[in-house]
């Protein structure tokens, strides 16, 4: 089982701290301290021995709450203080980019630290920043507003689509509703190093009549055809069955069994419907947030002041604690917790989140690794959200333990 560490990207400040200095996310020395905080964790993970470390794209978050708005930058100055790390932002929110661009950087990482780098894409749920970056309020995905969310997939479709052009072709044309390549897709007048193309660019990239009809994309990636590619999946079984026809591996955020294992297996089945025979759990990544203590009590205390802080006041918001549901909650309205420990509490009941003894935590991964059936799961998306609430001397602790007494069980 390969360990993905996924960090909170939360600037360190107590409740009164982060109204004295609010907006704390523009605070130079608090934003300063957790970026070292961030680099001394992947330090930790790449000394363990775990296999990757990924963070999450926001941008805006003046409240000091998952505040990196750009992985890649931050990861080249990870990868050259690490030595077998995969870094893995998850995610990168493609109708929010230019493919293009998007495509350079990540092939770019990868000329640099050959097989370090991999991606995660997702479509993007927040307004605030959604609508900002893309001028627009007609794009942003979720059940808010179906048309808006019809045309996010349509634009998360068709950078896709350019960009694993962009990887894999010399020279490629795209024609789509929302994009073309090259602009526009019926040939770019004027080029005037049209002799200098003809002779050394790519085939067909210029046709008899002096018109740019193809573009190359420089550079390629290192990796063939390119690096691994997943996706984020919550509710949308088009997600899921899009990432098994593609051959990219899937984020399952849900950690409910009857919920987790009917996903790892429509995931296998629509990738054995187009040519990829896979096992039971094989290309799937579970996310859990995992706490460790020397008791159940110590360990659901450090989950609470967490995980449980931050989805009951902030995440929930969102519509993620859906993920918690249960036959208690109300049908009609969405999930909502009275307080930090309840979030926990529920969070740990629907497995969601582990935690207790090293022993307690490995006997719930042990269930968990065979995708509560008789798969054997491939990755684990460890939510390491003590970062930005606990001291690095506890998050330490928390790595040592679980790469000592816990992981060697699944090694």
């Amino acid at each position: 089982m390969k360990v993905i560490v996924w960090p909170g990207t939360m600037i360190r400040a107590t409740a009164e701290e982060r109204s004295r200095l609010r907006p704390i996310g523009r605070n130079r020395e608090r934003y300063g301290a957790m970026l070292a905080e961030l680099e001394q964790l992947a330090v930790m993970a790449d000394d363990a021995g775990l296999h990757g470390f990924g963070t999450t794209e926001h941008h805006l978050h003046t409240e000091g709450g998952e505040s990196l708005p750009n992985a890649l930058l931050f990861y080249a100055k990870l990868a050259a203080r690490t030595r077998q790390l995969r870094f893995i932002p998850l995610s990168l929110v493609l109708p929010a980019r230019d493919p293009i661009r998007t495509a350079e950087d990540l092939a770019l990482f990868d000329q640099m630290y050959p097989g370090r780098i991999a991606a995660c894409f997702a479509r993007g749920y927040q307004t605030r920043w959604m609508q900002t970056l893309t001028q627009s309020d007609a794009i942003v995905s979720g059940p808010r507003d179906p048309h808006a969310d019809a045309i996010n997939r349509e634009i998360f479709d068709e950078h896709l689509e350019v960009m694993l052009k962009a990887w894999t072709e010399d020279g490629f044309r795209y024609e789509g509703k929302h994009y073309q390549v090259p602009f526009p897709a019926s040939g770019i007048a004027g080029w005037q190093a049209l002799d200098w193309t003809r002779e050394f660019g790519g085939d067909g990239e210029v046709d008899e009549a002096g018109l740019i009809r193809r573009v190359g994309v420089v550079p390629p990636p290192r990796s063939e055809p390119h690096p691994p590619v997943f996706v984020p999946y919550t509710l949308s079984e088009q997600t899921l069955d899009d990432a098994a026809r593609r051959g990219f591996g899937v984020f399952i955020y849900d950690g409910r069994p009857q919920r987790f294992t009917p996903a790892c297996e429509r995931y296998r089945d629509q990738a054995r419907e187009h040519g990829r025979d896979l096992a039971l759990g094989e290309g799937v990544v579970a996310v859990r947030k995992i706490f460790l203590g020397d008791s159940f009590e110590e360990a659901m205390d450090i989950a609470t002041n967490t995980a449980g802080f931050w989805f009951h006041r902030y995440f929930s918001r969102f519509g993620f604690a859906e993920a918690n549901r249960t036959d208690r909650d109300d049908p009609k309205q969405m999930v909502r917790f009275s307080s930090d420990r309840e979030c926990a509490e529920r969070m740990f009941e629907t497995k969601q989140l582990l935690a207790g003894t090293p022993d307690e935590v490995a006997d719930q991964l042990a269930d968990l690794q065979r995708c509560h059936a008789d798969g054997k799961l491939e990755y684990l998306a460890w939510e390491f959200l003590t970062t930005g609430t606990y001291p690095v001397e506890e998050q330490q602790r928390q790595m040592d333990l679980f790469a000592n007494q816990v992981l060697p069980r699944f090694a």
